[in-house]
């Protein structure tokens, strides 16, 4: 599961629909939207999110509709984006309902190990499954048992979860890819590749230009992706120009990976 160019562009609750997608497509060659709450569980911790805070989060009456109409949207648009959807779920029923709609488009299902807010992981959902490898396991093999090809979002720095484990165990599973946020820990992409190496390792976290982009390609991430900046044409702009500068380099023997300057704002 290559991603061409290696730049995605990564799910915000709220934001990321087809519309977000195709605003990116010059700069991306894929991009996950969502996340979507797929099952009355999931989707009953959302609401209460949006009641208590002020968030924007996607609560459409029909999640599985609202995946076919979005990749729909998209996938018929003639973007040259890969599609992906990131989906909540508290049961591997509703993960092989979302991936099979996501198989039908040709596009990537991501089941989400990485939200943290406590309404979420109070019904075992996000970083919850982190810490519990089997039940992840068990939703990225039903999820593959679709035909989609499957992602899963994690994150780095959640206590007692060692993330090559974990990605030893979802690869067993049959995932395609894993999707690293970071945190503040950046060679925990590199840890993971090791441990996965059959993974398509996608790097996230605070990428926005050259330095960033170098760092985690030069620490085996295949891809990275853009977060909360991936309306910001500028910052799309910059971080193309730097994955393109490190494939054309990669096809040059003899030239060594460095780090940029440090970049700064949007």
């Amino acid at each position: 599961m290559g991603l061409d160019p290696p730049l995605a562009l990564a799910s915000l609750s709220g934001e990321s629909d087809a519309e977000w997608a195709r605003a990116g497509d010059d700069y991306a060659g894929a991009a996950f939207l969502g996340g979507i709450a797929v099952d009355a569980e999931s989707r009953a911790a959302v609401r209460e999110m949006v009641a208590d805070r002020d968030r924007d989060e996607f609560l459409p009456d029909d999640p599985l509709a609202w995946i076919d109409d979005q990749l729909d949207a998209l996938v018929g648009s003639a973007v040259d984006l890969r599609a992906g959807v990131n989906v909540r779920a508290t049961t591997p029923t509703a993960v092989r309902d979302a991936a099979a709609v996501c198989a039908d488009h040709g596009a990537i299902v991501e089941v989400n190990a990485h939200c943290r807010q406590a309404e979420l992981c109070a019904v075992g959902c996000g970083e919850t499954l982190l810490s519990d490898t089997d039940r992840l396991s068990e939703y990225v093999a039903t999820a593959a048992g679709t035909g989609a090809d499957v992602s899963v979002k994690v994150r780095a720095e959640v206590q007692s979860v060692d993330l090559a484990e974990v990605a030893g165990a979802v690869a067993d599973a049959g995932a395609d890819a894993i999707h690293v946020d970071a945190m503040d820990s950046e060679g925990v992409v590199g840890v993971v590749k090791d441990a996965a190496p059959e993974l398509v390792v996608i790097a996230n976290n605070g990428v926005r230009g050259r330095r960033t982009v170098r760092e985690y390609l030069a620490a085996s991430a295949d891809a990275v992706s853009v977060g909360r900046p991936s309306d910001a044409e500028r910052v799309l702009r910059r971080v193309r120009a730097a994955v393109d500068e490190w494939t054309d380099e990669a096809e040059q023997p003899g030239v060594a990976a460095e780090a940029g300057p440090p970049e700064v704002g949007r």
